[in-house]
């Protein structure tokens, strides 16, 4: 008797994004949140989003063709520096989190790729927040956000795009930090 291998699925990407998401909404939710500092605020998230999020895949798109001309060390550098963009631009976010509930519509897989479709529902309107994945071993990570249509990484594409063809590449990182800079004393001064 012969017995078939199992074949290894791979998983649900809906299935894995539900808990990160609810997760991440009871964490907004929590009412000791916003007691503590904006900056340990924003701690606290990105510590929950990198479980779901490749930063590294988000990082590699958002400078195009410029990733190949960095080391790994540089790599390295500028996900840090990018990820810390990210958790100031959006710490602000926190606090416009009011309940709104996250309800899955419907998924899109191709092969390593998959698009995760939700609605952020409350009420007085409902935000269709699309998240683009790439399966990483058997996780499903986050490497784009569409909200309202507008892709997260087009979007610094566009603008770091700019940058690097004026200032080269020193010229963004340095562009990047002040913009931290600044983000980090708003945050404190909260």
């Amino acid at each position: 008797f012969f017995t078939q291998p199992a074949v290894s699925a791979a998983p649900d990407p809906t299935e894995q994004f539900r808990p990160f998401l609810k997760k991440i909404t009871e964490t907004l939710a929590d009412p000791g949140l916003k007691a503590i500092p904006k900056n340990e605020q924003s701690q606290r998230i990105i510590g929950i989003v990198r479980e779901h999020f490749d930063f590294r895949e988000m990082s590699k798109r958002v400078i195009g063709q410029q990733w190949r001309n960095l080391s790994e060390k540089e790599q390295g550098e500028f996900e840090q520096l990018f990820t810390q963009l990210l958790q100031y631009a959006y710490v602000e976010k926190i606090d416009e989190y009011s309940g709104q509930q996250v309800q899955f519509t419907q998924q899109r897989i191709k092969g390593e790729r998959a698009e995760v479709q939700t609605l952020l529902v409350d009420k007085n309107k409902t935000i269709p927040v699309f998240y683009i994945m790439l399966l990483r071993g058997d996780q499903w990570m986050a490497y784009d956000v569409v909200v309202e249509g507008v892709s997260l990484v087009r979007n610094y594409m566009e603008q770091f795009s700019e940058i690097l063809r004026k200032d080269g590449y020193p010229g963004l990182v340095k562009q990047i930090e002040q913009k931290i800079a600044e983000l980090e004393k708003g945050i404190k001064k909260a």
